[in-house]
């Protein structure tokens, strides 16, 4: 990308909130099943059928906008906004136009070197979600000769949240790691699964190029049908780039929808935007205003806990955790407050970490069994690293007590002493070991002795294998070093 140039990126996000039913009727909110089977009057917008709002999705709003910093309206609507569209069983749609339950603040997320940053929300809105339509072509057998569409009516309805962002961002990875944050904070507040997969999460890019050090926006273009976070940070990407390439030979960026072709890398016009398209919004008659008291947004804001961005700061400042380490806790909740448990019990946060992060990780890849269900729990674990603290036991020999205790061996403590592991620190017993090493290997003792030193490393293993892993390293390696010293 040319350095004359800086993107300004948007996003909006539309989030499928997770709740026992559909936004204004009594259907399952579940994703996928048998076609048209999680349907009823109201959600198909039959003559006569009224809809009610779902509570619970209403809740998860206000969740959001207060875990967001959003000023909550006391006072909002739902408006029709009216357009047609084959998944849209009503021919229009339930959201809010100007009186959102949400408006302003801001999303806090991390960059990969560990810099904060900020994005600032336009509004947070609720509305709900489209059916889905499947297109297919001819030459499958099914209908000779023809193009066309089958319609899915079971997410018409479903409960979908919109956060909408100012155009803050200046980078593809900002914008991924914007959304990232997002979705880690919606997660943590339990109000959406965020699955992209199931397309409980999806997002547009609104990008535009400018001069750098100008102020004005540039003619902005929306991006479509990006269903990963890679997705996103490439088609962003390739945007930028086509963009600049158009500027730069004189041309001008048209206002347009793009889709995103994965496969080529490139993004593709959908339909011009030249017209904002006229909705015709006005309030839903069939739903009452929704007036909600100060007092319940203040009383769903005191039960938010620590929240992605508060945390790792936390970790990486009172830890002194990189980033990435951070992220991997913060993006497994359930070993997050595992580690937390082992800290609460007295273990020193590094010693944790690593045990958590490395061997126990390891452990729980192989088996199958997440950390936090395994039979090291956070006891045996501080055992662990206290035995270790208190040089009982060697880092080795950790690893391998904490793998017997991972299948069933019980305490540390007791498998330590049950198997003899416990650390040798006696020298004249480390002796005579240190001198069968020597003498069973004089052609690494003689390069040792001519200069090459990089042999000592092999020499401290046999010692610690003939111990079975067991004596103290430190006086290993004086011993050695002192029985080497000799002619």
């Amino acid at each position: 990308m040319s350095g004359r140039y800086e993107p300004v990126i948007g996003i909006e996000c539309h989030v499928e909130l997770k709740t026992a039913t559909k936004m204004f009727c009594g259907c399952r909110n579940e994703f996928g099943g048998e076609p048209n089977t999680k349907v009823c009057a109201v959600c198909l917008g039959l003559p006569g059928a009224l809809p009610v709002p779902n509570r619970t999705a209403l809740q998860h709003i206000i969740r959001a906008g207060c875990a967001f910093e959003s000023q909550i309206a006391e006072f909002s609507k739902f408006d029709r906004k009216n357009y047609f569209y084959p998944d849209m069983p009503k021919n229009y749609q339930i959201s809010q136009y100007d009186m959102p339950l949400a408006v302003g603040g801001a999303v806090t997320y991390w960059m990969e070197d560990g810099t904060m940053r900020e994005c600032r929300l336009t509004r947070i809105h609720l509305e709900e979600d489209t059916g889905k339509s499947s297109h297919a072509g001819s030459g499958d057998g099914r209908i000779a000769g023809s193009e066309y569409s089958l319609i899915d009516f079971n997410r018409a309805g479903v409960p979908l949240m919109e956060c909408v962002s100012e155009p803050d961002l200046r980078s593809p990875q900002e914008a991924t790691a914007y959304l990232e944050a997002l979705r880690r904070t919606l997660l943590a507040l339990g109000v959406s699964d965020v699955k992209m997969e199931e397309g409980s999460l999806r997002c547009d890019a609104n990008v535009s190029i400018r001069p750098v050090g100008s102020s004005q926006l540039g003619t902005k273009t929306e991006i479509k049908n990006m269903n990963s976070f890679r997705s996103v940070e490439r088609a962003i990407s390739s945007e930028i780039a086509r963009q600049v390439a158009i500027v730069e030979a004189g041309g001008r960026i048209e206002q347009e929808t793009r889709g995103w072709d994965e496969i080529n890398g490139v993004t593709h016009s959908m339909r011009s935007k030249e017209e904002a398209h006229d909705y015709r919004y006005f309030p839903d008659p069939d739903l009452v205003p929704l007036d909600f008291a100060a007092t319940e947004a203040r009383h769903i804001a005191a039960t938010l806990r620590e929240l992605p961005a508060q945390r790792f700061e936390r970790y990486t400042r009172e830890y002194a955790m990189g980033p990435r380490q951070a992220a991997q806790l913060i993006d497994n909740q359930p070993l997050a407050h595992y580690f937390e448990r082992v800290l609460a019990l007295g273990a020193p946060p590094a010693h944790a970490l690593n045990f958590v992060l490395g061997d126990l990780s390891r452990l729980a890849n192989e088996s199958g069994t997440p950390v936090a269900q395994s039979e090291v729990t956070p006891e045996y674990l501080n055992e662990v690293i206290a035995l270790v603290e208190a040089r009982r036991v060697t880092s080795k020999v950790a690893k391998d007590v904490l793998a017997r205790s991972w299948h069933g061996g019980g305490s540390p403590a007791a498998i330590v002493e049950r198997e003899g592991l416990g650390q040798l620190s006696d020298r004249e017993a480390l002796v005579p070991l240190v001198e069968q090493t020597i003498a069973a290997h004089p052609a690494v003792v003689a390069e040792y002795r001519a200069g090459k030193h990089n042999v000592f490393g092999f020499l401290v293993g046999q010692v610690m294998k003939a111990s079975r892993g067991t004596a103290d390293p430190v006086i290993v390696k004086d011993l050695l070093n002192r029985h080497l010293a000799r002619e």
